[in-house]
């Protein structure tokens, strides 16, 4: 009774992490050989901290991240729209995060090799396609040292290999490239003086020019703190680009004219561009939901599964829950079809819905509203869009998001009748 786990992101560890708790057998398989703090930052909702608390590394979170404690939209002359508390200063039992994507990673990483008798990670290990028997599944890869092609069998595969999963391919051979809507991100990490709460996420200007930044650490003593931003800009998108370059390292000069009058009393966007020694560039890319995810003994996870635009903080929190349900299925029914079948049979349409929302009403929704209606300028916002409108916005997508407060408090984690 073994579970083949394909990929090891920030998904396939934790769903590794919990199968652990179940006792449940598995092996993952990585393309990457070695495991490194790689990337920039990302924000994990409470739903999503949670289910990390319960794997067991709250300490190992507080160390690399920071408790998030504010959400704010502002226009692109930096005045406020809309600003409200996150996490414990919501009110939810448990915190936001805010935390380098590839420290997190490695802590998982470390807390799964830590914890196991023996190694369950295979590392140097590209997937290249799969076959499903009628009592077992077959993963095949090609080992990066060796160069040599390597299979292995289990009783159900799961596919955690990201957007341009090599599985999902073979399940959807006609699907094609991520689909592209025009945007492309610059992200970087300044090591500067923390805004507002020094524990703020903001989201500034509008559809087609757009700055988001949070910091993932703690001040140090100078009152510094490493400060996560993206630089956001959008063309027409049957413009050619290369959509599936992730990690494409470019200079500043290709984007920072449009940000030069981007500095205001409480944040300085151009400064913090100016001072990031290395700055990455990505499309902002998606896949259109899919109406099944099983196939027989194998399935999908994350962003193999459900890829979305990252306006949400639901990236990494979804594969986190995608992660603790999967695990929760299988422990009830094992490790068969059938506990594959209920996993998407919840999961699926939640994802969906979360997918759909951050292409048109995602949180930011409201920046282009207050652009069209007075082109970021005013001296009373109330004037320009409703208290209303804008409470309705936030908890609109929050249910969505399944970010209920009272909801989300009254339940357990999600494994917590198991361990």
């Amino acid at each position: 009774m073994t579970v083949i786990i394909c990929g090891a992101g920030i998904g396939g560890l934790c769903l590794g992490l919990s199968l652990q708790q179940l006792k449940i057998p598995f092996q993952i398989f990585e393309a990457s050989g070695s495991i490194k703090p790689l990337g920039v930052g990302i924000n994990l909702q409470p739903n999503a901290v949670r289910e990390l608390y319960a794997l067991g590394i709250k300490d190992g979170l507080s160390r690399i991240g920071i408790q998030t404690e504010e959400f704010g939209l502002f226009s692109k002359k930096g005045l406020e729209i809309w600003t409200e508390p996150r996490g414990l200063k919501a009110g939810y039992s448990v915190p936001q995060f805010s935390v380098h994507r590839g420290e997190l990673q490695k802590l998982l990483y470390d807390t799964l090799i830590g914890r196991m008798k023996r190694n369950t990670v295979n590392l140097g290990m590209k997937a290249t396609g799969y076959k499903n028997f009628k009592s077992s599944v077959q993963l095949q890869c090609i080992n990066r040292n060796t160069n040599k092609l390597e299979t292995f069998d289990g009783d159900a595969l799961i596919a955690c290999d990201g957007i341009n999963s090599s599985i999902r391919k073979q399940l959807f051979p006609d699907e094609g490239e991520p689909l592209w809507n025009g945007a492309i991100l610059w992200r970087g990490l300044a090591l500067a003086s923390p805004f507002r709460t020094d524990a703020s996420m903001v989201m500034i200007g509008h559809d087609t020019q757009r700055f988001v930044s949070y910091p993932i650490s703690k001040k140090n003593t100078d009152g510094n703190a490493k400060i996560n931003w993206i630089a956001e800009l959008k063309f027409n998108p049957e413009k050619p680009w290369s959509k599936s370059d992730w990690s494409k390292k470019v200079d500043k000069s290709k984007f920072l004219n449009s940000f030069l009058d981007w500095s205001f009393d409480w944040i300085d966007p151009l400064n913090l561009i100016s001072e990031t020694s290395s700055i990455y560039e990505y499309p902002m890319v998606d896949r259109d939901p899919l109406e099944k995810w099983t196939f027989e003994r194998t399935t999908l996870l994350g962003d193999a599964a459900h890829p979305t635009y990252p306006v949400g903080s639901n990236g990494a929190s979804q594969a986190i829950i995608d992660a603790r349900k999967l695990a929760f299925h299988l422990q009830v029914t094992g490790t068969n079809e059938k506990a594959l079948l209920n996993y998407e049979k919840e999961m699926l349409p939640l994802t969906t819905k979360i997918t759909l929302a951050n292409r048109d009403s995602g949180p930011d929704a409201l920046l282009q509203v207050v652009e069209d209606r007075c082109a970021g300028s005013f001296n009373d916002v109330q004037e320009i869009i409703s208290q209303n409108e804008l409470e309705a916005h936030s908890q609109k997508y929050k249910s969505v998001a399944g970010l209920n407060i009272e909801k989300l408090n009254n339940s357990n984690s999600i494994l917590s009748s198991f361990i």
